[in-house]
């Protein structure tokens, strides 16, 4: 089944490419007042036991590749709310009380802070209870209640899904019972997975069932546009005007800036997948930036105490403030329109690198997930662009 998706790279860049080229500022999440969005809630788990190091590093490289896709879904022509959380298991530095998992962060939508728990993953040796993680991630995350949203857990691993104490059969019929579909990604042969319930375990909460080689290198093309597009994602940082608590605004700008540091030494590929996610309407900062702020109507400008103000601000009068506010706006929406025309190039070039090559990559955890993910997304109605 999983090595039946060839060509499903090149293709994914396409839809990718297209849609958020499409994507205006009047398509923006709603704000609260209005019809809430639907939403996609996505908890990956992952295995980091000593022999996971090559699956944590497919994870590094790949989550904005695997956030575009998301992004690139609407349903009924809205755009949804996308939260992601993060589980770690079978980890030894992990306490034996906690069944040796941990909660790396909870459904969030600032994906610059899983990006940063991604990337703080270290590896060694454990038990891998495959049923125990599963169920902390059905009743420690905030589920939507709505059975219209995409709910789905992916988990990925090597072991044998029924070590330890929580049985995974338990597990897995709570979660689809409480409209949660579960993907299943093994690492190794097909067969091993199917014999070690794997594939069990997917079946039993409606999700996929695939195989990965987790030590597959990443195939990457360089491209005339990484270049270019990381510029833009480190130039598009300085339209941000960060409030509220000055810890907490600095904090999220050095995260921002950590990221981007993060994705570049990944791969060029991974640093313009980022810079791609960062011109879409799914890259809000609502909580902390005030352009993004005013504009979901959640704070007033003269509401905000002085001390609360951005550092920007702090000096300017009233008038200079809205004007300050207005031309970094004005240029985030340039520098955003000019990642999406030149990810269109940039993909235009892989497509056809590829078609010249051969070269993709076929069996790593982003095809993987990506494969799950327009499958369980087609089933709750979402769509991308192009695909209707």
């Amino acid at each position: 089944m999983f090595r039946c998706a060839l060509g499903l790279t090149a293709l994914v860049l396409t839809l990718v490419s297209v849609s958020l080229a499409d994507i205006t500022t009047s398509k923006a999440i709603a704000p609260e007042d209005e019809k809430a969005p639907p939403r996609i809630q996505l908890a990956i788990l992952l295995d980091t036991s000593n022999s996971m190091d090559g699956l944590i590093n497919q994870a590094r490289t790949q989550l904005w590749k695997i956030v575009n896709e998301l992004a690139t879904t609407e349903r009924k022509g809205c755009v949804p709310h996308l939260d992601v959380a993060l589980y770690e298991y079978g980890n030894d530095s992990l306490s034996a009380e906690s069944l040796h998992i941990r909660q790396a962060i909870c459904f969030t939508d600032d994906l610059d802070r899983v990006s940063e728990e991604l990337f703080g993953l270290t590896t060694n040796g454990g038990q891998e209870y495959c049923g125990a993680v599963i169920g902390k991630a059905i009743d420690k995350l905030e589920w939507s209640p709505s059975g219209d949203d995409l709910k789905m857990i992916v988990i990925a691993g090597n072991e044998p899904f029924s070590q330890g104490p929580i049985d995974f059969h338990g597990s897995c019929s709570e979660s689809i019972s409480k409209g949660i579909t579960i993907t299943t990604i093994f690492c190794g042969k097909e067969q091993v997975g199917i014999d070690t319930g794997w594939k069990e375990g997917a079946e039993l909460a409606e999700g996929e069932y695939l195989f990965i080689d987790q030590n597959e290198p990443i195939v990457t093309i360089p491209t005339p546009y990484d270049d270019k597009l990381s510029k833009l994602s480190i130039q598009i940082n300085n339209t941000f005007l960060f409030y509220g608590d000055q810890k907490a605004a600095r904090e999220a700008a050095e995260r921002q800036s950590a990221q981007d540091t993060n994705a570049e030494s990944a791969a060029p590929a991974a640093a313009a997948e980022r810079a791609l996610f960062k011109s879409s309407p799914q890259y809000q900062r609502a909580s902390r930036d005030l352009i993004d702020a005013l504009a979901a109507g959640s704070v007033k400008l003269e509401d905000l105490k002085p001390e609360e103000l951005p550092t920007e601000l702090r000096k300017l009068s009233r008038d200079d403030q809205k004007k300050l506010i207005k031309e970094r706006s004005e240029e985030r929406k340039r520098i955003q329109k000019e990642i999406r025309a030149l990810t269109l190039q940039r993909q235009e070039f892989l497509t056809k690198a590829t078609e010249t090559t051969g070269a993709e990559s076929k069996n790593t955890l982003d095809t993987a997930v990506l494969d799950a993910v327009r499958k369980q997304a087609e089933r709750k109605e979402f769509t991308s662009p192009g695909t209707e």
